[in-house]
């Protein structure tokens, strides 16, 4: 069987276990399309939190990031994972216990205005339709690679199937259809990462595989990594960072962005009780650590796997021919993810490093001209399998896995922004006498909506994915996780100052992401140059989410206190929300 039909076979598959879950778990009411009913099974739970948070950023491309850019990317996987232990500690059993469907109703009933819920409810719109756009982009290019059809056709082939499980099922559906999605990019993820680890290491547990010996060469596997790399112009892939302030705000950045991503918040509606939110969180970040520990072992085993395949006699020898390469270079520069430009005439493909002014006297004695190979990050994990020659079956394994990690996490933020249109804007604050079945009808034509613009968004991105990915975490740390974690932990921050922090907060960082990377993405409309020695105090356009979230509680907190506090009934609210149940009666004594 050619590998097109094996892979035909695993995501066809795939496809058609997602829609049978559809059509079994059809939410009937709005209580099951908004929180499938309230009594998901924590472990049920746990795993589809964790397909709804493992995107497809973090099945295709934090491996590739990490790949390329070595230790100092590793701020990804410490950020996007530290944000969930946030999330799980401090936000999601006391969002649960306030009993509410979405987070526009607890920030509009505890800031007790329709103008924060309002505010709330546009924050959420943009986080989760800047971070969608990824989720189809990423679908895109798994399709057009495993399925041999154009990037747009893949599109509109992961519309039409996220249309057929959530608009239907809402998140009854989506919940049961991310437990089989995560089940299908788990084992799509480690499987590959065991073979390869056994090939390079002799390990079948890649993170250990990672510190082990390079079967090979007899060398420490990070050190020969390091050598490969270093002696084409590169930096070492285990040098430290020499910006620790942007670092630190990065990860920051990250942690607090994360923590405030809505669709995540709003799984933890849907167990029955607080305590089961607790559970659910535990759960999810053993399921989430299960790719994240092997992420950067996949990161660096593929880096490694790279350069032997255009110097399969090392970095001081002959370059691959051209015509030579492999045939997984041939399929990738089909899709356009892999470009070769031979400057030199040589016939053979250099891939150094020629930022480096220190590696151009090496370059120019060997005959090179610029470096000829350009590899997109967000094929690393994709084309992994045909790098270190695995079976056909664990191509159409990646396969499957990368289009339910993107198909999950698009579901999930769609829900979102269907539940913010249809409950907290039409229901509360447009027509609050809409009978429950045309506010069914409102969620699943709001939801229909958000898919045609996800799908032009992704046919039409407003720029690279990775310029948009950082402006929904930092909208979202800038915005919401400020105003939740305010509205929980303090009783004196009230309406206006909460209104008025996220406005701040989101305002500041829009306008110096758009400074650096572009006024609304456009080519040529930035300001500055995204540069190091342009940046703010060396505050990158992607760490200034955590900026934003300060100017936001700063803000927040001296308008409250220029203004009148909340009303005693509100600060009761805060209290409750914070007490464990059960407590009540010794404190009010």
């Amino acid at each position: 069987m050619s590998q097109y039909w094996i892979n035909m076979l695993f995501v066809g598959a795939s496809f058609l276990l997602y829609i049978g879950i559809a059509v079994w778990a059809r939410a009937g009411s709005t209580k099951e399309f908004y929180v499938a009913g309230g009594g998901v099974h924590p472990v049920t739970n746990g795993m589809a939190t964790a397909a709804d948070w493992m995107s497809a950023a973090s099945f295709i491309s934090m491996a590739g990031i990490i790949a390329s850019g070595g230790y100092a990317t590793s701020v990804y996987l410490m950020g996007w994972t530290g944000g969930y232990v946030l999330l799980a500690m401090l936000l999601a059993p006391y969002l649960r216990k306030f009993g509410k469907f979405t987070v526009p109703d607890f920030i509009g009933d505890r800031f007790y205005s329709r103008g924060a819920r309002l505010v709330a409810v546009i924050c959420l719109i943009l986080i989760s339709v800047t971070y969608v756009i990824g989720q189809m982009s990423g679908a895109g290019v798994a399709f057009s690679r495993f399925l041999e059809v154009s990037n747009s056709a893949g599109i509109w082939i992961a519309a039409a199937i996220v249309f057929a499980y959530a608009v239907f099922g809402g998140m009854k559906g989506i919940t049961y259809t991310q437990v089989a999605q995560y089940v299908v990019l788990i084992i799509a993820y480690t499987i590959p990462a065991v073979f390869i680890a056994m090939q390079l290491t002799g390990n079948p547990i890649p993170m250990f595989g990672m510190f082990g010996t390079h079967v090979e060469s007899g060398m420490p596997l990070l050190d020969k990594l390091d050598t490969v790399v270093q002696d084409l112009g590169f930096a070492a892939y285990t040098a430290d960072v020499d910006n620790k302030l942007n670092m630190f705000l990065f990860t920051l950045s990250l942690m607090i962005g994360t923590a405030g991503l809505p669709h995540v918040i709003i799984r933890f509606f849907t167990v029955p009780r607080v305590a089961d939110a607790r559970w659910s969180a535990g759960w999810t970040l053993i399921f989430i650590a299960l790719l994240y520990l092997t992420a950067p072992a996949v990161a660096s085993m593929a880096r490694l796997n790279l350069v032997d395949t255009i110097y399969p006699e090392g970095p001081a020898a002959e370059a691959i021919q051209y015509e030579a390469r492999p045939g997984w270079i041939k399929t990738w520069e089909e899709t356009g993810l892999i470009k070769f430009e031979d400057k030199n005439n040589d016939g053979r493909i250099q891939m150094y490093n020629d930022a480096n002014a220190a590696f151009a006297p090496t370059a120019q004695e060997r005959g090179w001209n610029g470096n000829e190979l350009t590899v997109n990050n967000d094929i690393i994990v994709l084309a992994n399998p045909e790098i270190a020659n695995l079976p056909s079956w664990v191509i159409g394994l990646i396969a499957a896995g990368a289009i339910a990690a993107a198909l999950s996490t698009a579901a999930g933020l769609l829900l979102a922004i269907s539940s913010a249109i249809s409950h907290d804007l039409i229901k509360t604050i447009i027509n609050p006498k809409i009978s429950e079945k045309n506010e069914m009808m409102a969620a699943r034509l709001s939801m229909t909506a958000a898919i045609i613009l996800a799908t032009w968004l992704g046919l039409n991105p407003p720029g690279f994915a990775a310029q948009v990915v950082a402006l929904a975490f930092g909208l979202a740390a800038s915005s919401l996780f400020p105003a939740l974690m305010m509205g929980i932990f303090s009783k004196r921050v009230n309406s206006k100052g909460a209104v008025a922090g996220m406005v701040v907060g989101v305002v500041s960082t829009s306008v110096y992401i758009f400074l650096y990377l572009g006024w609304f993405f456009i080519p040529g409309t930035n300001t500055f140059a995204n540069t190091p020695d342009q940046w703010m105090m060396g505050i990158s356009p992607q760490a200034f989410g955590a900026i934003g979230a300060v100017l936001n509680f700063a803000v927040a907190y001296a308008v409250s206190l220029a203004t009148e506090a909340p009303p005693k009934e509100i600060q009761d609210l805060v209290e409750s929300v914070r007490t464990p149940k059960g407590a009540g009666a010794a404190i009010a004594h």
